[in-house]
């Protein structure tokens, strides 16, 4: 089983709020003191979540996509079937809410769509599999 990561500051920050417990490990980059690290440092101390200050070219060794100076190693995420989903919808209370993509490749449009997503309360975002 290979290890999976979460890169860049609003990805990490987004498991931090949402998924805590997928959190093993996380390497933020030398030179970073800004409030942000800070608020991410205090909250994995909080959760007994481990860190390390590294150079940028560990970062750059774990990971190939633009890192902004922190990686995370996290727990595999839970791939959800279709028969969870229309479960999840039916025991809520609040109309669904959903937003399903096709075709967005570009990793930072992705990104883009899901930060929206959660910003508008979104209860789950379908995209395919593959590009079948």
């Amino acid at each position: 089983m290979s290890q999976e990561y979460v890169f860049g500051w609003h990805a990490v920050d987004a498991v931090l709020k949402k998924e805590p417990e997928r959190l093993q490990r996380v390497w933020i980059q030398t030179g970073r003191q800004d409030k942000r690290v800070k608020s991410v440092t205090d909250a994995l101390d909080g959760l007994g979540v481990p860190w390390k200050v590294v150079h940028r070219k560990e970062l750059d060794e774990r990971v190939s996509g633009v890192h902004q100076g922190v990686v995370a190693a996290v727990a595999e995420s839970r791939e959800w079937t279709e028969d969870d989903l229309l479960a999840q919808l039916a025991a809520s209370d609040k109309p669904p809410f959903l937003l399903v993509l096709d075709g967005v490749t570009d990793p930072h449009n992705l990104g883009a769509c899901m930060r929206t997503a959660d910003a508008a309360g979104v209860q789950a975002v379908i995209v395919p599999k593959d590009k079948s």
